[in-house]
């Protein structure tokens, strides 16, 4: 079983930027797709960004379409979400999730994904 831990969150203010990590301890890694959630006090976890286990397909959130970036670099088992333009409402923790079938759909279903990290607080301060 993969093991996920997040690094990178931490209190910004509205319009800055943030990278989170997520580092993966298992050597089949490049297998896997890798999605980012978030979930905020009292609201359902929600979808932020998936990406295929070749780095070649993404997929968003409508919230932060044209705002958030997800990339991966197999080589060193890790995957990232790049922030930008953030706004208070993207105050959250945010999770990594690994998920060994790669299927090509249902990326934003969390049921689907088979490890979890931690999470990562981010606050954005208006």
């Amino acid at each position: 079983q993969v093991q996920l831990v997040e690094s990178g969150g931490g209190l910004v203010q509205a319009g800055g930027s943030l990278r989170l990590s997520c580092a993966a301890s298992h050597r089949t890694f490049s297998s896997y797709a890798m999605g980012w959630f978030r979930q905020a006090p009292g609201k359902e976890r929600e979808f932020v960004a998936a990406i295929r286990w070749s780095g070649g397909t993404t997929y968003y959130g409508d919230s932060v379409k044209g705002r958030f970036t997800i990339s991966r670099d197999n080589a060193k088992n890790t995957a990232y979400l790049q922030m930008n333009s953030l706004k208070p409402e993207d105050t959250a923790v945010y999770y990594c999730a690994a998920r060994s079938r790669d299927s090509g759909s249902y990326y934003a279903i969390g049921a689907l994904y088979d490890a979890w990290g931690q999470g990562t607080q981010v606050t954005v301060s208006s």
